[in-house]
C-alpha cells in the first residue's frame, strides 16, 4: 500500500506531437495543457506503481492544476510529484511542472487504486447497454 512522501519526477522533451496545435487545444506549437497533464498523471502513477498490490493499478479521478507558462519546442519539461494523502484507496498528489527557465504547472491530482481486472469487467459492461 502506498504511503505518503513517495516522490517521482517525469520528464519529456517538447515536440511537435505534443504542442497545442497537434493536440487541438491551440493553434500555437507551444507544450499543450493536455499533454502536460498526461505527463503528471504519468509521473502520479508511476510515483505508486512499485506499491501497489498484485492486480491492481491506480486511475486518475481529479485534477486542479494551473499551466502558467508556455514551454517553446525542443526544451525538456520535467514533473515533480509527491503523494501528500492516502485516504484508503484515495490518493493524492502535488505536481509541479518545470521548463529550464522555471515553473510552467502546479497543483494537485488525485488517484484511485482499483482491482484492474473488475474495473475493466465494470466498463465493457457499459458496451452491453
Amino acid at each position: 500500500m502506498p504511503k505518503a512522501g513517495i516522490k517521482h519526477t517525469k520528464s519529456e522533451i517538447v515536440t511537435e506531437k505534443n504542442t497545442a496545435a497537434a493536440l487541438g487545444s491551440g493553434l500555437l506549437p507551444v507544450y499543450a495543457t493536455p499533454a502536460m497533464i498526461a505527463l503528471l498523471e504519468g509521473a502520479c502513477a508511476e510515483a505508486v506503481a512499485p506499491s501497489l498490490e498484485e492486480g491492481t493499478t491506480t486511475v486518475g479521478t481529479k485534477l486542479d492544476v494551473e499551466h502558467v507558462a508556455a514551454t517553446p519546442l525542443g526544451m525538456e519539461v520535467r514533473c515533480e510529484c509527491e503523494l501528500i494523502e492516502v485516504d484508503r484507496r484515495r490518493l493524492v498528489f502535488t505536481v509541479e511542472i518545470f521548463d529550464k527557465a522555471g515553473l510552467i504547472g502546479k497543483g494537485k491530482h488525485e488517484r484511485f487504486i482499483v482491482a484492474s481486472e473488475k474495473f475493466m469487467e465494470k466498463t465493457n459492461a457499459k458496451n452491453e447497454l
